[in-house]
């Protein structure tokens, strides 16, 4: 290939990429402000859960602990594919961790031993920060701008409030 043809070549890969970038910022312009922000809670709950649970599997021996926080692993890993998959499609990047006052609460919780940490796990991972995800997808599957951020939301609520039964009862045996 001569010089003429691979500079020719690089321009026209350079003006690809600019054009998909172009492209993918537009996509993301799309997606309101509110519906932006759900993306980011959404992922950041699920990090939270997800670390919490893994701390729980290194900090717990009550069976009934990690086998919740097994379930809490899997089905918010699962849950955070999906919401990654669907941010992809409307041009948002979602965050990779917990938010710092989640990171602040699980570094709380790493602070306990023992039955405290296993009420504290029931009570500020499965039941408090599933209340406060399924308001927020509730809110969002009520309010969202987008149809598809919208079935998503509704989509999930399910699980999210079957979460929170099973972590319900799971605080009312750390309680005993």
């Amino acid at each position: 290939m001569n010089l003429t043809r691979m500079k020719l070549l690089s321009v026209c890969t350079l003006v690809g990429l600019m054009t998909l970038s172009v492209i993918h910022q537009a996509c993301a312009a799309d997606v309101s402000m509110s519906d932006k922000n759900f993306f980011e809670n959404a992922a950041q709950a699920n990090k939270a859960e997800i670390a919490a649970s893994e701390l729980a599997k290194t900090k717990s021996k009550n069976t009934q602990v990690l086998k919740f926080a097994e379930q809490m692993i899997k089905d918010h890993t699962e849950a955070y594919a999906a919401l990654s998959a669907l941010a992809k499609t409307k041009g948002v990047e979602i965050p990779t961790e917990p938010s710092l006052m989640q990171k602040a609460k699980a570094k709380l919780l790493s602070t306990k031993d023992g039955k405290d940490f296993d009420e504290d796990y029931a009570e500020s991972i499965g039941v408090a920060a599933h209340k406060d995800t399924i308001k927020l997808f509730e809110k969002t599957a009520t309010n969202a701008d987008d149809a598809d951020i919208k079935q998503f939301a509704a989509k999930m609520l399910p699980a999210l409030k079957h979460h929170l039964a099973e972590a319900k009862k799971l605080k009312a045996s750390t309680d005993d």
